[in-house]
């Protein structure tokens, strides 16, 4: 016997060799041949908050509802799987023999293809190859397929290859998404019963699935579980109880509680990506439907839109995210997201002015600013109301929001230097040059997005809570834009920092604490007389035009930045940040838990005493003072020039220059300030007036516009006529008659009012003002021609 079987050697030597060395260069083939890719399809783009549940999912670029990969199959659908398809799944190398020969020999009884005799594995190989017709050569490339993937992998990832592209009816292919359409939760809590349900569509996609082959579904699901039951996987109860659960009668329609951001990222390189973010999925819920209540408010005046979004402040997480009002629809740009999209700032702003003036020392926080007529040029802001207060404090000029400090402040600080503090802040959208936007900057005449300004604001509330920590009184990294994606573990993914703070946390404190006393909208009167009322400091913004509102607020712990209006531009009236989009505001304060108030950065700020009536740091002749913190830089202002001494005759009712009488120290503001702060100030006391023959040494008058070396561009109106330009001129005597006189021609006489309108050719111009008691002011000023020559040159 064994010479016989030598002899076969010997005679078939050379086909036996070669089939040796066939059998060593396949096995080095599927061993050490680079792999490609066995799928790639594309996937569908899967978003997830911040503990791992499903936020919405987008349908893959093929029409599938194909999961991105995940790279783990439960426990209950593994074993579901391997008793159905291979129960000796874990014991094979890819193929099994038995297995093929059994199928061969069902499928040439039957005259026809009933059974694949297909491992896992094998299944695997075929879905890789886009399910080719089952043929006896596209059997044996699938085999060979199946060894080179034992090769590559092991058992725990060809169950998940399996279980991420498997088909289970209609256009649902993977587990996951299969969980989802079927079920409405995640594979990895889907019960027996369910587990078995989804193990044996695979099988058979096109004929069972949820819908279709009910009764046939039932069928296969318990074989499976009383297959189950026999190996012990399940004990008899959990048996009797899959049994009795319901099959899905259809797909379902997955969530979609953040549909905006979906889109955002997948048109941000996110497409078809497993997308983990820091959302907070419970929070995103009840802050969508705050604001879709909140619609019902807006709906009624027109409105149609609005977009709101949640900060975490000390890591900058988004928490929620309402990028449009649900019930927007496409007939009102329902579709857009609004947290992203450019809208005009109005005076939202205005609190990075403020800071930058505190830390640079040009402002304190309650030093007096004018509020009086102002015009540039063509330019000539108005504050909400139509009013001026004369004089207001800086602090108060920010909390009311009043455009005219605000843009005297701009003009004085510099356009170009608030520009770069706007983008070092994170405001990339602010980039048209310092000309373009001009004065109109600070209230509207720039445009940003309710993602970077919430940033900036969080930002600052980073940087005045992380002072002074562990001995730092700054860390790098505080200022950063909003953070929206996590890595798999919900960890926050590192974004790209800015370094040391451009803005100092004593000027962020004096600035926070001006917006604290913002006055809340009418649904929130009263809300300091509540106990552990959350401390807001909030700013409002409204667009020319009443087309944006804004509302943005700040606590410790949370930054909630709310936008409402109409996508396509139209305005509508009433629509303002404090009506139409404060209350929103609060309503998602009410949201959050309450956060401990800012603690103030001593360490970083100085005493000193200031003038209780201007704000101004204290002059020798500042009867009443008060020692308050500032900012070190605050050290560099001037002291009070508003207070000065004068000598009054004996009865105290005429200024003299000399002589027998009491000196004492009076408030007097400018002629402008003065004229429009003693009508809101009944204690203001003005001068008395000279005493006849004193020979007067003050000025009794100011000229509003235009300013001292102005060059100005009258318009032409649309008649085709030249326009006029208004001068305006302020006396403390409100009976006090002027006298005008342009380049040497008299012109008219005021009395009261003192504005007349003008149109002086072009060239240079002078302007003399002469009242009833000989007080003389010049002003010089050059007219052009033309809209390129059409700037306004500081004096």
């Amino acid at each position: 016997m064994q010479a016989r079987w030598w002899l076969w050697v010997v005679r078939h030597k050379q086909w036996l060799t070669g089939t040796a060395a066939a059998l060593i260069l396949m096995f080095a083939w599927a061993r050490w041949w680079p792999m490609s890719p066995l799928f790639r399809d594309p996937s569908s783009t899967v978003l997830l908050d911040a503990n791992g549940n499903l936020l919405g999912a987008a349908v893959a670029t093929d029409g599938q509802w194909r999961f991105p990969a995940s790279g783990r199959v439960p426990e209950r659908f593994a074993e579901c799987i391997i008793q159905f398809e291979d129960r000796h799944f874990r014991d094979h190398f890819g193929i099994r023999p038995q297995a093929l020969v059994r199928a061969w020999r069902q499928n040439r009884n039957a005259g026809r293809v009933v059974s694949g005799g297909s491992t896992i594995t094998m299944q695997v190989a075929r879905m890789a190859r886009g399910n080719r017709s089952r043929t006896y050569g596209e059997k044996l490339i699938e085999a060979l397929l199946a060894l080179r993937i034992e090769l590559h992998h092991n058992k725990e990832e060809i169950l998940a290859l399996f279980a991420d592209h498997a088909p289970f009816g209609g256009n649902v292919v993977g587990l996951d998404a299969a969980a989802w359409r079927y079920y409405r939760r995640p594979s990895n809590r889907l019960s027996w019963s369910e587990s078995a349900t989804l193990a044996v569509l695979p099988n058979a996609p096109s004929a069972i699935y949820p819908g279709k082959g009910h009764e046939a579904l039932r069928a296969k699901r318990d074989r499976l579980l009383d297959r189950l039951l026999r190996i012990h996987a399940i004990d008899s109860t959990e048996w009797s109880l899959a049994k009795q659960e319901p099959l899905p009668e259809q797909a379902l329609e997955l969530p979609q509680r953040a549909p905006h951001l979906l889109s955002t990222l997948a048109m941000q390189g996110h497409q078809g990506q497993l997308l983990h973010t820091t959302l907070d999925g419970h929070l995103q819920d009840r802050a969508t439907a705050a604001a879709e209540r909140y619609a019902l408010r807006l709906n009624a005046n027109e409105v149609h839109n609005a977009a709101a979004i949640i900060l975490d402040v000390p890591t900058g997480n988004v928490l929620a995210y309402v990028g449009n009002l649900q019930g927007a629809g496409s007939g009102h740009a329902g579709q857009v997201d609004l947290v992203r999209s450019r809208r005009s700032t109005g005076s939202v702003l205005k609190p990075f002015l403020y800071a930058d003036m505190l830390q640079s020392g040009e402002l304190l926080p309650n030093m007096l600013l004018a509020d009086v007529p102002t015009r540039y040029n063509d330019f000539a802001p108005r504050n909400y109301d139509e009013q001026y207060a004369g004089a207001v404090p800086a602090s108060e000029a920010l909390s009311r929001s009043l455009n005219v400090p605000m843009v005297r402040a701009l003009r004085t600080h510099g356009i170009e230097r608030t520009l770069q503090l706007l983008r070092a802040m994170g405001l990339h959208s602010i980039d048209r040059s310092a000309d373009d936007y001009g004065l109109s900057l600070i209230v509207g005449g720039a445009e940003s997005t309710l993602w970077e300004l919430a940033g900036a604001y969080a930002s600052m509330g980073r940087v005045l809570g992380n002072y002074g920590r562990m001995g730092l009184h700054y860390r790098a990294g505080d200022l950063h834009p909003p953070r929206i994606l996590g890595d798999s573990s919900g960890t926050t993914v590192p974004e790209p920092l800015v370094g040391q703070p451009v803005l100092s946390a004593p000027a962020i404190y004096f600035t926070l604490k001006a917006l604290r006393e913002v006055v809340r909208p009418a649904d929130e009167q009263g809300w300091n007389n509540f106990a552990g009322q959350q401390q807001v400091a909030w700013k409002t913004g409204t667009s020319y035009g009443h087309r944006d509102a804004w509302a943005i607020g700040l606590t410790s712990r949370y930054c909630v930045a709310v936008w409402t209006g109409n996508a396509s531009g139209e305005g509508r009236p009433g629509l303002t940040g404090t009506l139409a989009a404060a209350p929103l505001l609060f309503d998602l304060f009410n949201l959050l838990p309450a956060a401990p108030p800012f603690e103030p950065p001593y360490d970083g700020m100085v005493r000193t005493t200031v003038c209780r009536a201007s704000g101004f740091r204290a002059g020798m002749d500042c009867p009443e003072q008060d020692t308050v913190w500032i900012t070190p830089e605050g050290m560099r202002t001037p002291v009070c020039p508003y207070h000065q001494r004068v000598l009054l005759d004996p009865t105290g009712t005429q200024r003299i220059t000399g002589g027998q009488g009491n000196s004492t120290v009076w408030f007097v503001l400018p002629p402008a300030m003065e004229h429009y702060y003693a009508v809101r100030n009944p204690g203001y006391r003005l001068l008395p007036p000279w005493k006849p023959g004193a020979g007067t040494t003050d000025e009794p008058m100011e000229i509003l516009y235009p300013e001292q070396g102005a060059t100005l561009l009258i318009p032409v109106q649309l008649d085709g006529t030249k326009g006029n330009m208004v001068v305006e001129i302020a006396h403390r005597n409100p009976q006090a008659t002027l006298f005008w006189d342009l380049d040497g021609t008299f012109i008219g006489t005021t009395t009261g009012e003192h504005r007349m309108a003008l149109s002086p050719p072009p060239g240079p111009h002078r302007l003399t003002l002469t009242d009833s008691e000989g007080h003389v002011l010049h002003r010089n000023f050059t007219v052009v021609s033309g809209a390129a020559n059409a700037t306004t040159h500081a004096p």
